[in-house]
């Protein structure tokens, strides 16, 4: 008689992890032993996550997608300036965390590394930074954003600095309901938008190139 099939999906198997290592306090001593404490074969496992770090990355990635759909589907999304855009998204990220707090805590905390991109959240870089091309596209088409040669591809860069420190901000804030956090957001993206929007100085510097643009102009004027 054939095996009866497991009906176990990803999302079981995520939940799963996640009990195991907040009740334990670290990761299960291998797949074999964490499949057989789920009833499972290493083989089911493994159609799934190829590791256990493979079931970390995917339950950040699925929280960063949800937290973009959430905002996306709202009706007034298309009216959303860049700025509004990234403020949105940043809210709704971080109540989204504090349903699993307990974990992320811990997922940070044994990450293991002390410098750059976790490896566990490089898959929510990735979707971040293709959310943030977007808004900046936006951005600087409509005219929101200063269109600067050298910089602006940089942009998204500084947005996923602010991730990061938004991100560490939250896990350190012991304010109710974590208003601190929604302070740092709204001051953190507003100075960074500010910093994006187009200044004096891209006047100043816009003029200085019309003018050596235009110099010629220059031999029929007289003072």
């Amino acid at each position: 008689m054939a095996k009866k099939k497991s009906m176990i999906t990803s999302e079981e198997l995520q939940n799963a992890y996640v009990d195991h290592v907040l009740t334990q306090g670290s990761k299960p001593k291998s797949v074999y032993v964490f499949a057989k404490e789920n009833n499972l074969t290493e083989e089911e496992f493994y159609n799934y996550f190829g590791s256990f770090e493979g079931i970390e990355q995917s339950i950040w990635t699925d929280l960063c997608k949800k937290s973009l759909t959430e905002v996306e589907n709202q009706e007034i999304w298309s009216q959303y300036s860049s700025r509004e855009k990234a403020l949105a998204f940043f809210f709704a990220f971080i109540e989204l965390l504090k349903s699993k707090r307990s974990f992320v805590l811990y997922s940070l905390k044994h990450s293991g590394q002390m410098i750059g991109t976790p490896s566990i959240i490089t898959g929510v870089k990735n979707i971040f930074e293709a959310f943030a091309t977007g808004i900046i596209d936006q951005g600087v088409e409509s005219g929101e954003l200063a269109n600067r040669r050298f910089f602006t591809g940089k942009y998204k860069d500084a947005l996923w600095i602010q991730f990061g420190f938004i991100l560490n901000f939250w896990t350190k804030d012991n304010s109710a309901g974590f208003e601190k956090t929604d302070e740092a957001i709204e001051r953190g993206i507003n100075v960074t938008f500010d910093l994006f929007e187009k200044s004096p100085l891209d006047s100043l510097f816009d003029y200085g190139k019309f003018m050596m643009n235009n110099g010629g102009i220059k031999q029929n004027m007289k003072f």
